[in-house]
């Protein structure tokens, strides 16, 4: 992952760790549970992108790497990983 990205998910991910603990105080102090579930549903979105973010950063990287390498094995492993994430992330 290059500076860039690596600083931009950093970032999100800090994003996301102080909406966590706004949500912690907010179950702590009873508030409304609709304006929780909104604020579970922001981080979730928030993470979605960051996720998004790391897997062009993968895709671009170590995919691209990994296809044009002169060893098969190689490039099946790394198909094999995504499709592996794709189906637990399409299993949930």
């Amino acid at each position: 992952m290059n500076d860039q990205t690596k600083t931009g998910v950093i970032r999100r991910l800090q994003s996301v760790e102080g909406h966590v603990r706004g949500i912690q105080r907010m179950v702590e102090e009873d508030k409304y549970c609709i304006d929780i579930i909104k604020q579970i549903d922001a981080v979730q979105a928030a993470l979605t992108k960051t996720q998004e973010i790391i897997l062009d950063n993968h895709l671009h990287t170590c995919v691209t790497t990994a296809i044009r390498d002169d060893e098969p094995a190689r490039r099946e492993a790394v198909i094999g990983e995504i499709l592996e994430v794709f189906a637990i992330t399409n299993a949930r």
